[in-house]
């Protein structure tokens, strides 16, 4: 009678052994054959409660701004203040600087907006040549030269205006990474709406000349 239950036991352990290697074997397969096609849907909210670090999200405006500054200041760190004292010309200075800033602009800022895009053109909204063509890369540079013409200009009419107020000869603002990115970057976001608003002007006066034929 022992052998009997020693033999059923037997075989129900190899029977669940048998069960368990299976479901295993299914969830496999099911992983591997896994795709868009047959994966359940799940939320953006289910997924936020997996993802590690902190629980603070900025918006993809606010991304694309703090994206912009940092690499400016960068390039105004290693390029402005770590060439003054080898170049001594400040237009040859000036120059290395825009030609520096619209390469990073061309090959990592936007590179780094379209990365972080949730679709492909979500962030096209915030780079003045969204486009990645081979004629955007002297296009930024030119652009970044205007932009940083801009800034010199601004940053003189500042000072100016400070010296007058507070009766100084020295400029009471010096050229600094932090301000330095603020400043080029708020050129950078004026440049890019006029344009965003001039297209629309463009768009609204077809769609008049349009409706005016019909």
């Amino acid at each position: 009678m022992a052998t009997k239950k020693k033999k059923a036991a037997g075989r129900d352990d190899i029977k669940t052994t048998a069960e368990y290697y299976k479901l295993h074997t299914n969830a496999v397969d099911d992983l591997v054959n896994a795709d868009e096609s047959n994966s359940p849907v799940v939320s953006e909210e289910e997924l936020r409660q997996y993802l590690s670090g902190p629980k603070l999200r900025l918006a993809d405006w606010a991304k694309a701004i703090l994206a912009k500054m940092w690499f400016a200041g960068s390039v105004c760190f290693f390029v402005f203040w770590g060439l003054s004292a080898y170049i001594g010309s400040r237009l040859d200075l000036m120059v290395v600087f825009g030609i520096v800033l619209g390469v990073v602009t061309d090959v990592l800022t936007n590179s780094i907006l379209r990365y972080f895009a949730k679709t492909p053109t979500a962030n096209d909204r915030w780079m003045m040549f969204p486009q990645k063509k081979y004629y955007t890369f002297p296009l930024n540079i030119i652009y970044a030269i205007v932009l940083l013409l801009c800034v010199d200009v601004f940053y003189t009419l500042v000072n100016m205006a400070l010296m007058a107020l507070f009766k100084t000869s020295m400029p009471p603002i010096g050229v600094e990474p932090i301000l330095f990115g603020i400043f080029y970057t708020g050129f950078d976001l004026l440049f890019i709406t006029m344009k965003r608003l001039c297209r629309q002007m463009v768009a609204d006066a077809k769609i008049s000349a349009k409706g005016t034929k019909s």
